[in-house]
């Protein structure tokens, strides 16, 4: 499975930035450990470790100690995952603002392949 991180127009990658500030090392590796297991297992990962969020939209799920990360992410046409955005959950459910983002970036990115423009 091939994992990429969905990019803005300008090229920013809002999953990566979101990485680059978690600083916790340790909860930072697990969380790229997380994304290595979506490119080794695809759409065969499941709880614990990946969790379908609805409307084609799933999160990566990391836990250290008392820090839980999550990435989303969703399935394109062939062997591609794209990773949306994160966050550091306070909340027991991933707030649906979160989720309303990634699924806007699919549809941008969406809208983009089509275009050839991504």
């Amino acid at each position: 499975m091939i994992v990429e991180f969905y990019k803005l127009q300008d090229g920013t990658k809002p999953a990566g930035l979101f990485i680059k500030t978690i600083e916790d090392q340790k909860l930072k590796a697990k969380v790229i450990r997380s994304v290595k297991l979506l490119e080794k297992f695809g759409t065969s990962l499941g709880e614990p470790d990946s969790k379908y969020l609805g409307e084609g939209i799933f999160e990566l799920r990391t836990i250290h100690g008392n820090d839980i990360a999550r990435c989303l992410y969703f399935f394109t046409v062939g062997d591609k995952a794209i990773v949306t955005n994160g966050l550091i959950k306070k909340t027991e459910k991933t707030p649906r603002n979160v989720i309303e983002t990634s699924k806007k970036y699919r549809n941008g990115y969406e809208r983009r392949i089509k275009d050839g423009r991504y």
